[in-house]
């Protein structure tokens, strides 16, 4: 029997998150439930012998995170699609599909890459009673029992008491209801959160589109088709821009016949708020829950988070209140708002604050660096260059650079000179001066770096070889 072809989803802004989780790096690549990123624990749970590699596809800004944090899990082999442009669940899903169109028998598991699943036996054990339903022609979904009246999720009803383990039939869909109705719906017993996660063979999913969003097909095709292979990514043409926009269970899912869902239990949480995050940690006696370098103190049904080590968040006499502190931003919300923290992050972006969307440490496909202080015509960076990491070999027109190395040794080209730079050694580079570092040791080389000019912007960069082929 063949393999089951794990699709990850893996294109979401995590806003609602905010401020651990940004734009320029939203939840699923964060350690927001132990010490691995939900994107991890995600691509870890189909390594069994019953699936295949995974497809991941995501945008061009993730494309070296995703591959760094699969890599660092051991698996390789991954194949990553990058969208031009995000178009929701439904065209990304088909664009996947269209790669395995050679193996139409194949099953697909599309499953988001920022949820929590707890009991991975359970959810297994569901996967392998929806693939029997797949393969007979269905198209599964996963229902999760519901824990409460839940306003944030759509829910599936199935006509008879929903059983664990067994594909039933989905009667319908209902969008977020309001807390009336979802109250009404889960004492009723027939009524399953919707998860996101699907099943079914590849050949019924291109026929699905083919019948209920036909507009869809031919402009993922013609991407597929447009599709350049540039350092074991796949970058989808131009044209998959013009696919609309929608998620699959608009596009397919609420039109489409023969909808099986299989009822599971599993610890299961899309940490959609900070409320579904503070159910995840060990409340003390209070209720109030502390992650990271935070202390509660006559603190009531609270949620206290530090982001930073060298940033120390004390709550005092909070009452059903959530406050997250990272370097440069700190949210400070009632429990019963954190669903509206996707507001705050438009507000922000209307005034153009740069915490909306950026992240305080910036990845790159070498490393990361981080800004420490910034003046007028000075800038301090600290900067992390992964084994084998290379920087481009480039210049700046408004700035020069002193490095100080501060771990590890680089390898530092200033015009035709070739230099090894230990620790506690630096090297000055000249404005105007072409220049590039890389890493060649086994670990990773820290350094400092100090900025002084005109203009300190990164699009201050002129690139003239770059082993990542970012233009």
């Amino acid at each position: 029997m063949s393999q089951i072809h794990p699709l990850i989803l893996c294109g979401g802004s995590g806003t609602r998150l905010w401020p651990s989780s940004r734009k320029a790096f939203p939840k699923q690549f964060i350690p927001l439930v132990g010490e691995e990123s939900l994107f991890q624990a995600t691509l870890r749970r189909f390594t069994g012998p019953e699936f295949d590699r995974p497809l991941i596809v995501t945008g061009e800004p993730f494309r070296f995170l995703g591959r760094e944090q699969a890599e660092a899990l051991g698996l390789d082999d991954t194949t990553i699609i990058l969208e031009p442009e995000a178009r929701d669940t439904a065209p990304a899903i088909l664009a996947a599909a269209l790669t395995l169109k050679d193996t139409p028998e194949a099953l697909m598991l599309v499953a988001p890459s920022d949820h929590m699943i707890e009991d991975t036996g359970a959810f297994l054990r569901a996967v392998a009673a929806g693939a029997e339903a797949a393969r007979a022609g269905h198209l599964v979904t996963f229902g999760i029992t519901p824990e409460r009246a839940e306003t944030g999720y759509g829910y599936l009803a199935v006509g008879d008491a929903p059983r664990a383990g067994v594909a039933q039939p989905v009667a319908a869909f209902v969008e977020k209801p309001d807390r009336a109705r979802a109250e009404e719906m889960v004492a009723g017993g027939r009524h399953l959160w919707n998860g996101g996660i699907f099943l079914f063979r590849v050949q019924d999913i291109l026929t699905a589109f083919e019948t209920h969003a036909p507009g869809m097909v031919a402009p993922c095709e013609a991407a597929l088709r447009e599709a350049e292979t540039d350092l074991g990514f796949i970058r989808l043409g131009a044209a998959y821009g013009q696919a609309t926009a929608q998620s699959i269970d608009y596009a397919i899912m609420e039109k489409a016949e023969a909808i099986a869902t299989v009822p599971v239990s599993a610890g299961w949480s899309d940490l959609g708020s900070w409320e579904a995050v503070r159910a995840t940690g060990t409340p003390d006696a209070t209720g109030t829950v502390t992650a990271g370098a935070a202390t509660a103190v006559d603190c009531r049904n609270s949620y206290l988070r530090s982001e930073d080590d060298n940033l120390h968040l004390v709550g005092l006499g909070l009452d059903n209140m959530v406050a997250v502190a990272m370097r440069d931003a700190v949210l400070v919300a009632p429990m019963d708002r954190v669903q509206d923290v996707k507001w705050v992050v438009q507000t922000l972006e209307e005034k153009s604050v740069p915490q909306a969307r950026d992240y305080p440490r910036f990845h790159r496909p070498w490393g990361w660096y981080e800004t420490l202080c910034l003046g007028t015509r000075f800038q301090v960076k600290r900067i992390m260059v992964k084994p084998g990491g290379i920087l481009s070999l480039q210049s700046h027109m408004h700035r020069s650079e002193h490095w100080i190395v501060v771990a590890g040794t680089a390898r530092v080209v200033v015009g035709e000179e070739v230099t090894l730079v230990s620790e506690n050694q630096s090297v000055y580079i000249p404005l105007g001066s072409k220049h590039r570092m890389e890493n060649p040791g086994k670990v990773p080389m820290y350094l400092i770096e100090v900025q002084t000019g005109a203009y300190l912007g990164e699009d201050d960069i002129q690139r003239y070889e770059d082993v990542y082929q970012r233009s």
